[in-house]
């Protein structure tokens, strides 16, 4: 597992070939309540990916960990200061042109590990991974977390959907990066249950509509450093288990 923007181009050029994973941390820069930075999802992501690595690793394959990508669409949060969303069109260019690249040097798999849960962006994901599959003819790991089975082993506040900055989220920013907890105000924070995925099933359009007017929902004060390390060591074998899938799916398409 190694990081390959510290890497030459000769130890890249010798990490590709089969049995390579490239695996593409995305998040987005937007608002996290008033208690979590904008980074939020990045943070994740790139923990989901460092996880997934180390398990790849173990089973024999040959990882390196893209730059994440952190500009995205993210209109829920758009009105909300600091937060940066892109068009879906650009961001599907931004992952299928990634692919290309990695196409053209040899890597074996693009497997995406993916923090940012904004419907209009899970579907520029899953539009441009069928798309590389298809033109590219490169496999594609992208484990979605908000369908089954994936969500199934995310917790009671993520399977409920009151879950953007509530306790999971900010347990997992406690385990990896507590000093950008701003936790005075999170010990504070009322529990907020409304559910997005159930705002976002009725056609809200944003946070606030959804019941969100400070950008969070979930029980953040209840979060915890140990909960987001165990999240994390879940989130990475996801990760693992969508690649490994895939790859036998790319062997009985005789890739």
């Amino acid at each position: 597992m190694r990081q390959l923007a510290a890497m030459t181009w000769e130890e890249v050029r010798d990490a590709a070939g089969p049995g390579s994973v490239a695996i593409l941390p995305v998040g987005a820069i937007e608002a996290h309540g008033p208690h979590l930075p904008l980074d939020t999802d990045v943070i994740i992501a790139e923990a989901m990916a460092r996880c997934g690595a180390g398990r790849l690793a173990d089973r024999g394959l040959r990882c390196v960990i893209l730059p994440a990508l952190a500009y995205t669409a993210a209109p829920f949060a758009r009105d909300f200061a600091g937060t940066f969303s892109l068009r879906p069109e650009t961001v599907g260019s931004l992952v299928a042109d990634i692919a290309t690249g990695l196409a053209r040097h040899g890597f074996g798999m693009l497997a995406i590990a993916n923090a940012h849960l904004d419907p209009t962006h899970l579907a520029s994901l899953e539009t441009a991974a069928a798309a590389v599959r298809r033109e590219l003819d490169l496999p594609v790991a992208f484990p979605n977390l908000t369908v089954k089975p994936w969500a199934l082993r995310l917790g009671e506040e993520f399977r409920s959907g009151a879950c953007h900055a509530g306790r999971f989220e900010t347990s997992i920013v406690l385990a990896e990066r507590s000093d950008l907890v701003r936790d005075g105000i999170r010990s504070n924070l009322p529990a907020n249950p409304a559910s997005l995925s159930r705002a976002i099933r009725e056609g809200k359009q944003s946070f606030a509509e959804a019941g969100g007017p400070r950008a969070y929902f979930g029980f953040p004060a209840d979060a915890n450093a140990d909960e987001g390390r165990a999240t994390i060591e879940t989130l990475g074998e996801i990760l693992a288990e969508a690649v490994q899938a895939e790859v036998g799916a790319a062997t009985e398409r005789g890739r």
